[in-house]
């Protein structure tokens, strides 16, 4: 079940599950603030890998390949998918299981919240599926021709929003590979991340 929220004022409030006995928890980051500054190296490489296909196009087709304004403007449409970043994490989840969408009160941040143990590949698929929010329309923009400068733009202004957002969620997928075996469960308990092994 999905339920959106428009503030969320406590995060843990919404993710105490019942947590197993033999749970353990793993050494994540506790807090949001904490964790941008330990994904920032995976920011970092998103954001690179970007700035190298701008060039590539630009290099290959010999001209200017983007409008500035069509940057901005992919950039806003980016932020306000990051709702839909929230619902592709929250339709991932078994359908018996409750998951609160909302903005973090007062930070320009939105959050899919749920205390429910999944399989680590479910795990895996949830946390990386927002991806194609970058990954789609950075398809457009590598295909789209050298003269589309403001559909260039936006799609790749979308592309670093859909591409950079993930970086936590990386990071959670990094732990878990780091720390769990395949048959392990993964559950958030509060702000933590805990394994369940069978």
């Amino acid at each position: 079940m999905i339920i959106v929220k428009a503030v969320i004022a406590d995060i843990k409030e919404y993710q105490r599950g019942v947590l197993p006995q033999n749970a353990r928890r793993i050494d994540t980051p506790s807090s949001i603030d904490e964790m941008m500054k330990k994904t920032t190296p995976i920011t970092a490489l998103l954001c690179a890998i970007l700035i190298v296909m701008m060039f590539v196009k630009t290099i290959m087709s010999h001209t200017k390949v983007v409008n500035p304004l069509g940057i901005f403007a992919g950039v806003a449409m980016g932020f306000v998918m990051l709702v839909v970043h929230e619902w592709l994490h929250a339709i991932v989840y078994p359908k018996d299981a409750r998951v609160i969408i909302g903005r973090v009160k007062g930070k320009i941040l939105f959050v899919a919240l749920s205390s429910y143990p999944m399989t680590r590949g479910r795990f895996i698929i949830m946390s990386l599926l927002p991806f194609v929010l970058g990954i789609l329309p950075l398809a457009v923009f590598l295909i789209s021709p050298a003269e589309n400068k403001m559909l260039n733009g936006m799609m790749f202004g979308m592309a670093c929003m859909g591409m950079v957002s993930p970086a936590p969620d990386v990071y959670n997928v990094f732990s878990i590979l780091k720390y769990s075996n395949k048959k392990d469960k993964v559950m958030f308990y509060e702000d933590d991340l805990f394994i369940i092994s069978e």
